[in-house]
């Protein structure tokens, strides 16, 4: 490794020892950082991963349970991101294990409840808050019965 390619790795290090990337993320910046040298980026990438700045796994956990737990996605849109960052499915199916399914469940009812209260009144309701859950990235599976007991709540 040349001196530029260390300037470039320590730099990298830095940025992630302050928050986790995953390897597309960090070959884009690499890339970018060594002006366009494919192969010196992937080795300063690999370089990274070797030292474990870099992990695949562990930035699909951090991720998957910040969007379930703060944001409100569902699995279906997590999934997704996950798969737009060129994370192996493997690696997303365990991330996805780790998020807490009850509490996922609990917090897919507390968002549709609310989102239900600005739809009273509407004739497609119902059709509303399953797109709205569907969007969110929920399975129709697991929002059907939820939106089936809000509805039929609120119209009592």
């Amino acid at each position: 490794m040349n001196d530029s390619q260390k300037k470039v790795l320590n730099a990298l290090e830095a940025q992630c020892a302050k928050r986790e990337y995953c390897t597309s993320d960090i070959l884009r910046k690499a890339v970018m950082r060594c002006e366009g040298d494919a192969e010196a980026a992937a080795e300063i990438v690999e370089s990274l991963k070797a030292d474990r700045f870099v992990d695949d796994v562990r930035y699909a956990s951090a991720f998957a349970r910040e969007k379930a737990s703060l944001t409100g996605w569902g699995p279906v849109k997590i999934r997704f991101a996950l798969r737009a960052k060129r994370i192996s499915d493997t690696d997303i199916d365990a991330a996805l294990s780790e998020i807490d399914a009850s509490s996922a469940s609990d917090r897919m009812e507390r968002l549709l409840r609310s989102k239900w209260k600005t739809l009273q009144g509407d004739g497609q309701a119902r059709l509303k808050l399953l797109k709205f859950a569907l969007t969110r990235g929920y399975e129709y599976s697991a929002v059907e019965s939820v939106v089936d007991r809000i509805t039929r709540d609120g119209q009592s």
